[in-house]
């Protein structure tokens, strides 16, 4: 398909970037790697959405005959100076493209633990997930535990699907959730009211602040948790431990159209511009801070890229969620006691088991990846880059094409292509010797 923009994530950001774009009856093509819109957050397609602006979003998307959804796609490299190659479960395409706006969202951070490899063992984002994708819950043991308002809507999704919520264990301090409930009460007080509605549906279930975790253990599955709070230890028998340390950007998109990258994330203007011309950035890649920001983000992109000046609304709009997002990641970044979860026996690297004793001696992911192959399994360091990063303070693996795995027929199409086209070439120039070369390309 030939569009002259092409939005890449179909979750919020994507979803208002499309939408924005093409209300002025500019054509949209949105491409995601999943069988339905929505992203992480709005994850079960429509007919499980409880938002409404995500249904708002799509009615109006699903409405406009320029705007095509093409689903269960993947971007895997490029395919030319403006082309992308994609894989997709019909097989291999390249898509060309004029102006892109990458809305490829986050990941969990993911750090180790003794056990945490253990099957019943999920992020907190994670578990949410399988929860909206139906998974059965239904009379199964929960515990979720690490830091940040992620746990209560987590928990809250866990009870309201039938699990038994054996405990809510959260890393910080009542001090320190005081805090952030009176800044939340002093500029932001509609995210204080979701916090209270989300902890009046928690009512009864033990709230454990300033408590860590010790380790996860079981045999062959996950069958209880060591939690540490004030110096004294608490095993609590369950079936699941969702852990939820925070979110990292997906900078994978970003780094494969060469965008400019700065602590971490896309960096972006005041128009979400990338520093590559054509390239627009909103949502989670820029920077973590939720849906009102991802929305804002994305109207503004998707307007700015169809030629629109955006509102002054729209701008009021994504400064209150950045600053959000901004009193967020000051009250909840990991602290560096939560290191202490990581002893020597711990793997680190799943993908290649390698333990954090293997990792002490080296002093960044060069050294460490020639001697221990950490970070060289299938996920390419996207967890253990972002755990040694907290760990260690080394800096992120870089990341390498293809950008996601991919079969070899897919990364064999881009030079199939090239070779029909020179042997068309060929045949013309030998069926017409008059012709020039230049003319017959």
């Amino acid at each position: 398909m030939s569009a002259p923009l092409i939005v890449l994530g179909a979750g919020p950001a994507g979803l208002a970037a499309a939408e924005a774009a093409s209300s002025s009856g500019q054509a949209v093509l949105l491409v995601d790697d999943n069988s339905a819109p929505g992203g992480q957050i709005w994850r079960g397609g429509p007919q499980r959405w409880r938002d409404a602006r995500a249904s708002v979003l799509w009615d109006a998307l699903r409405a406009r005959p320029h705007v095509t959804f093409m689903a269960g796609a993947r971007v895997v490299a490029p395919a030319g100076p403006q082309a992308l190659l994609l894989e997709t479960a019909d097989g291999a395409l390249i898509q060309p493209w004029d102006k892109v706006i990458v809305c490829s969202g986050a990941r969990e951070l993911l750090l180790p633990f003794p056990g945490w490899t253990l099957p019943g063992v999920t992020g907190a984002g994670g578990l949410q997930a399988l929860i909206k994708g139906g998974m059965a819950l239904a009379g199964k043991r929960v515990v979720v535990a690490g830091t940040g308002p992620l746990l209560l809507a987590v928990a809250a999704t866990v009870r309201e699907h039938g699990g038994v919520l054996v405990a809510l264990a959260e890393h910080r301090t009542s001090s320190d959730l005081a805090r952030f409930g009176a800044r939340l009460a002093l500029a932001h007080q509609g995210k204080l009211l979701q916090s209270l509605q989300l902890a009046a549906r928690l009512r009864g279930v033990p709230y454990l602040r300033g408590a860590g975790i010790v380790s996860a253990e079981g045999s062959g599955r996950l069958e209880r948790v060591l939690l540490r709070q004030r110096g004294r230890d608490e095993v609590l028998d369950c079936d699941f431990l969702a852990c939820g340390f925070g979110l990292v950007p997906s900078l994978e998109l970003g780094t494969l159209f060469g965008c400019a990258l700065e602590q971490g994330r896309v960096v972006v203007d005041a128009a979400q511009r990338t520093s590559v011309q054509g390239v627009w950035a909103a949502g989670e890649s820029t920077g973590i801070g939720g849906v009102d920001k991802a929305l804002a983000q994305g109207r503004i992109a998707g307007l700015d890229a169809a030629g629109i000046a955006p509102r002054t609304a729209d701008l009021r709009a994504r400064a209150r969620a950045q600053a959000f997002a901004e009193l967020l990641a000051h009250s909840f970044a990991p602290l560096p006691a939560l290191r202490a979860m990581c002893t020597g026996p711990t793997i680190v690297c799943r993908c290649e088991d390698v333990v954090a004793a293997d990792l002490a001696p080296h002093t960044g992911w060069r050294s460490a990846k020639l001697q221990t192959r950490a970070g060289m399994g299938p996920c390419q360091g996207r967890v253990c880059g972002a755990a040694c990063e907290f760990l260690h303070g080394w800096e992120a693996p870089g990341l390498r094409q293809p950008v996601f795995p991919a079969s070899a027929a897919t990364l064999a199409l881009p030079q199939a292509q090239t070779q029909a086209q020179t042997e068309r070439v060929d045949t013309v120039t030998r069926a017409h010797p008059a012709l020039p070369q230049q003319q017959t390309n």
